[in-house]
């Protein structure tokens, strides 16, 4: 699998929020229980610099498949080696295996952004990502129990790390 990696630039933002939409009803990726805007992540698009904290477009020939992004884990100097990484993929290339060479591409270019920990914020009931991250030697950081309430459940959410410089 031959995938394109490219920054990301703002006329990407539709398809960006498209695919972060698609993944809502799932109830299994996001907090978000609604569509979001465009306009609403406007801010949080311009948060990623090419330089330090990437935010790519995922293509495979010539297809925008997904994205993948870096983003700071807490506004403080001392976390600036620590990123969250969040993937994301058109609902019609979940499950064909994307997600590992997407994976195993950030963690190959985590040190060109300073990053020495990635870590995943991952539903407790998602288990493909789970499953996905734990593959490439993620441990579990931590857990918050019960901290999200998606249609009246209850849900978990699970810290996973790795360091990689």
């Amino acid at each position: 699998m031959e995938l394109q990696f490219r920054n990301a630039d703002l006329k990407d933002l539709e398809k960006i929020v498209e695919i972060y939409n698609s993944t809502i009803p799932s109830r299994l990726v996001t907090a978000d229980t609604e569509n979001v805007s465009v306009e609403s992540r406007i801010q949080w698009f311009e948060e990623h610099h090419p330089e330090t904290r990437p935010l790519w477009i995922v293509e495979d020939d010539h297809q925008i498949i997904g994205w993948v992004s870096f983003s700071s884990f807490h506004e403080r100097p001392a976390y600036s080696g620590t990123v969250e990484i969040s993937i994301y993929l058109d609902a019609s290339c979940r499950g064909k295996g994307y997600g590992k060479t997407i994976l195993q591409y950030c963690i190959d270019n985590a040190g060109k952004f300073g990053v020495i920990n990635l870590v995943a914020l991952i539903f407790l009931h998602n288990e493909p990502s789970l499953k996905l991250f734990r593959y490439f030697g993620f441990e579990d950081w931590g857990t918050l129990p019960d901290v999200a309430v998606l249609d009246g459940v209850e849900r978990s959410l699970k810290i996973l790390g790795r360091r990689v410089g």
